[in-house]
């Protein structure tokens, strides 16, 4: 039984992510590799001694969360055995997200000499729009008369309306006249006339941030997460700011409330009283 090709294939049929199907595929494996067993003879026994090796060799309580998911993945859609699983690890401490400032936001940008690669990293700032979000557009998903365009099945296969801002809007129009051919064209497009790797967008961030001199531990989604603080910093409620983030749970959002400057809520330290 090829069970990396079941999940492959069962992970497609829910419309989860590739990069999920990935992460299953890769724990599934090695713990195979492990186990050295017919995958419809491995036991909850199995499972638990293999958490337990990751814990002792050092495992993050995220990464055997990681494990354990993707494993019972394998075991209850895959294979259709229902277990339960006990698995008691030390949980992350959860980290406030890195944001840039405003000021820093612009010296990367500002950094990006080519004209797509600038483009591409203004619509992810400017939209709070994930990396693949932004790899996945299609010229169709564009609606620029409109000052909106559409995420297409992204997290958790939602539709969902972005902002195009204004100081964009020409050089986006521009660029879909210049290279996007019919309306079902990648509105990014890499080598071999594909949509943009993930990967060289991920670069082109990092290098920025490296030659516009920011210290901070910068990537691509450090944009998103700068775009939501700056709407709250701007005044907008997080019900706004989490319809535009694709957020499930207003928990999620509220995240940024807490790493917004002190000035929004408008408290001074009874230390300047004195």
């Amino acid at each position: 039984m090829d069970v990396l090709y079941l999940i492959k294939q069962e992970t497609r049929r829910r419309g989860y992510s590739p990069r999920t199907a990935e992460v299953y595929c890769s724990c599934v494996g090695r713990f195979m590799a492990w186990v050295k067993k017919d995958a419809r003879k491995v036991t909850r026994k199995d499972i638990q001694d293999y958490a337990d090796r990751l814990i002792i060799n050092g495992a993050s309580g995220s990464t055997i969360n990681v494990y354990v998911n993707a494993l019972k993945f394998l075991m209850e859609e895959i294979l259709c055995k229902r277990i339960l699983l006990r698995i008691k690890y030390s949980k992350v401490p959860k980290r406030l997200p890195v944001v840039l400032s405003k000021a820093e936001v612009k010296r990367l940008i500002e950094a990006i000499e080519n004209p797509k690669h600038r483009l591409m990293t203004e619509l992810m700032y400017s939209a709070g729009l994930r990396v693949s979000e932004v790899a996945n557009l299609k010229a169709e998903d564009i609606e620029l008369e409109r000052n909106f365009g559409w995420v297409r099945k992204g997290k958790g296969s939602k539709d969902r309306l972005f902002l195009i801002a204004g100081r964009i809007k020409e050089k986006l129009n521009l660029h879909i006249k210049q290279f996007c051919c019919s309306p079902d064209s990648w509105l990014f497009t890499g080598r071999k006339g594909r949509n943009i790797d993930i990967r060289s967008l991920q670069e082109i961030v990092k290098n920025a941030a490296r030659k516009a001199g920011i210290g901070k531990n910068v990537h691509c989604h450090t944009l998103r997460h700068s775009f939501a603080t700056h709407l709250i910093e701007d005044g907008y409620d997080v019900m706004s700011v989490q319809h535009l983030l694709g957020h499930a749970d207003t928990q999620t959002t509220m995240a940024y409330v807490h790493i917004a400057s002190p000035k929004i809520i408008n408290v001074k330290s009874p230390y300047d009283e004195y």
